[in-house]
């Protein structure tokens, strides 16, 4: 009966993990369907966890409804405001770069070169070669000229997935304690403090993220366009918008914008060129070595190498949206993997108790013995009060080796204080006297 049991149980583990892996594959089939509607869920769900904490802080004076209005209108007023600062620069900025695009392929008056066909023959790159790549331009062009329809059509359908995920965030703030009790009611009772956990895991890692992000982005988008204006490179305004848009793709963020900064420096010179270079340097290693790790890698706790691949399985996944928040998912999935770890060590301590380290063996010091002048009696320890009637005895008076029991209670008390002398703290108690027999 036993070994038929045993064989029933080993015939149904290959269909235990046929039936899984064919489960696991029709759950990727499905999320492949839907991976646009879900990425727009994620990111409203995101986008309500880094404006959670201002809700709550006004939710003390005003009704949570209020509050979270409030606070959408803040951050859309903000955003507009700034945006048409921005917007109005980049787009000056983005005519004085075509305007200047134009100047560089026209040639000089009175000559057949152009100032670009000047600055590339002197890396060598004859004139077929830069005709060559002027036609595959200007064929370029035609493509995205015939392909505008599209790239129109996908701008609203852009701005409709922003409104898609405000609406979603805003339901989510508004709703969001009651399906958090919800999804905690419907799990047993065992497992709540895990649920919990999890959520609590995700939004401080996600939360923290986003706000760290932004505020990091930000502030590597000043320094960026504060930069390049210092130094006096074109379109400062818009090599800093381009920074703040690029750092939010972690590691290769700040290394593009860096080389597209270096790029445009070129054209006021060598020394220009390495003077941005090293100022990006130094931007780089402010922002991932002092600011990084104080803003963002505190709320996700990654090691560079587990967020350069998170990036990468990101971008291959999701694209440039996977990208963005790989790392924050995979900081959650981290902090879930280190509390299932200490929970199971937790309950299997035996497995990790180290060996108990050996005592050393104590040390024997050799006693150095007393010379004695020749014929003397060896002393076999200090002489007390009651020695001479040890002395006294069968021999004589003569010196023995040994002890000899004395009758006189006084000596006996002696003997006492001497041993105790001798031992230390080992407390001999004395011995009964005669009155003690009688009472």
């Amino acid at each position: 009966m036993r070994s038929a049991a045993r064989w029933t149980r080993r015939r149904d583990i290959p269909l235990a993990i046929l039936a899984w892996t064919a489960l696991a594959v029709l759950a990727l089939w499905g999320i492949s369907h839907i991976a646009h509607s879900l990425l727009m869920l994620v990111i409203a769900a995101l986008l309500a966890y880094a404006i959670a904490p201002a809700v709550r802080l006004l939710e003390r004076f005003m009704p949570r409804l209020v509050a979270i209005l409030l606070v959408y209108l803040v951050v859309l007023g903000g955003l507009s405001v700034l945006l048409y600062f921005v917007i109005t620069t980049t787009i000056a900025q983005i005519l004085s770069l075509a305007h200047y695009v134009q100047q560089m392929l026209t040639p000089r008056p009175g000559g057949s070169v152009t100032p670009l066909e000047e600055i590339l023959n002197r890396f060598g790159i004859s004139a077929s070669q830069l005709s060559d790549l002027r036609q595959q331009l200007f064929n370029q062009l035609e493509n995205i000229a015939t392909s505008a329809l599209p790239i129109v059509t996908g701008v609203f359908e852009g701005i409709l997935d922003i409104v898609i995920v405000m609406v979603l965030s805003i339901y989510l703030l508004i709703d969001g304690e009651h399906v958090v009790r919800w999804l905690q009611r419907g799990v047993p009772t065992r497992q709540r403090a895990r649920t919990r956990f999890f959520l609590d895991t995700v939004e401080r890692v996600v939360g923290g993220y986003i706000r760290g992000q932004l505020l990091l982005s930000a502030l590597v988008g000043v320094l960026v366009g504060l930069g390049m204006f210092i130094l006096q490179v074109p379109y400062a305004v818009l090599l800093g918008v381009l920074a703040f848009l690029l750092e939010f793709i972690p590691v290769l963020g700040t290394l593009t914008s860096g080389a597209i900064c270096v790029l445009i420096a070129l054209s006021q010179g060598w020394l220009t060129a390495v003077l941005v270079l090293a100022y990006f340097i130094g931007v780089h290693i402010v922002e991932g070595d002092v600011i990084g790790p104080r803003i963002v890698g505190r709320a996700v706790g990654l090691h560079p190498v587990v967020s350069l691949f998170a990036l990468l399985a990101g971008a291959e996944l999701f694209g440039v949206i996977g990208a963005i928040f790989a790392a924050p998912l995979a900081g959650v999935l981290q902090a879930l993997l280190v509390a299932i770890w200490q929970e199971w060590r937790s309950l299997n301590p035996e497995q990790f108790e180290e060996p108990p380290v050996p005592l050393p063996a104590p040390t024997s010091f050799p006693v150095k013995a007393e010379a004695t002048a020749p014929g003397a009696p060896t002393p076999s320890m200090t002489e007390g009060p009651g020695e001479a009637n040890r002395a006294s005895g069968a021999n004589g008076g003569k010196p023995t080796g040994r002890l000899v029991e004395s009758s006189s209670g006084e000596d006996r008390e002696d003997d006492r204080q001497q041993t105790t002398s001798i031992h230390g703290s080992v407390e001999v108690p004395p011995a009964p006297s005669a009155s003690d027999h009688l009472l």
